[in-house]
C-alpha cells in the first residue's frame, strides 16, 4: 500500500463521512419541484385573497392559514432537507422541541389576552378620549 491514498479511497472515505450525517443534499430535480410547489402555494391563496373566490372570510382565512402550513413543510423538506433519518434524527427532535415551545407561547399568549379582554372594565369612546 503506498503512503499517498488514491482519488478513489479519498472518494469512498468521503461518502462514508457524509452518510454518517444522513444529512442528503438536493438534486435539481428536487429544488425545481420545492421551487413550483413553492409557486403554487402562493399563487393559490393569492388567488383566494384578491379575487375574492370564497364568499366567507373565515374560511378563506382558514384555508389561506392552512396552505401556509403545507407551504412551510414543503420548504423544510424540499430546501431544509429535514426528515427523520437526517443527522440521526437530531435535527427532528430540535423541530419537534421547537414546535412544542412555540405552541406553549402562543397559546399562553392567546389565553392570557382573551382574559384581559374578558376581565377589563368597558370603556366608552368619550372616556378613550379622555385619556392621557
Amino acid at each position: 500500500m503506498s503512503a499517498h491514498p488514491t482519488h478513489e479511497s479519498a472518494h469512498d472515505t468521503h461518502h462514508a463521512h457524509s452518510d454518517g450525517h444522513g444529512a442528503g443534499h438536493g438534486s435539481f430535480k428536487g429544488y425545481m419541484i420545492g421551487f413550483v410547489l413553492s409557486i403554487v402555494l402562493t399563487a393559490i391563496p393569492f388567488w383566494l385573497v384578491m379575487g375574492g373566490v370564497l364568499d366567507s372570510k373565515l374560511f378563506t382565512a382558514v384555508l389561506v392559514m392552512g396552505i401556509g402550513v403545507v407551504q412551510i413543510v414543503v420548504h423544510m423538506v424540499y430546501f431544509l432537507h429535514m426528515n427523520p433519518r437526517s443527522e440521526g434524527g437530531w435535527t427532528m427532535m430540535a423541530l419537534i422541541f421547537t414546535l412544542i415551545i412555540v405552541g406553549i407561547a402562543i397559546a399562553g399568549s392567546l389565553w392570557v389576552m382573551h382574559h384581559l379582554n374578558t376581565n377589563m372594565m368597558p370603556m366608552t369612546h368619550e372616556m378613550m378620549k379622555n385619556m392621557p
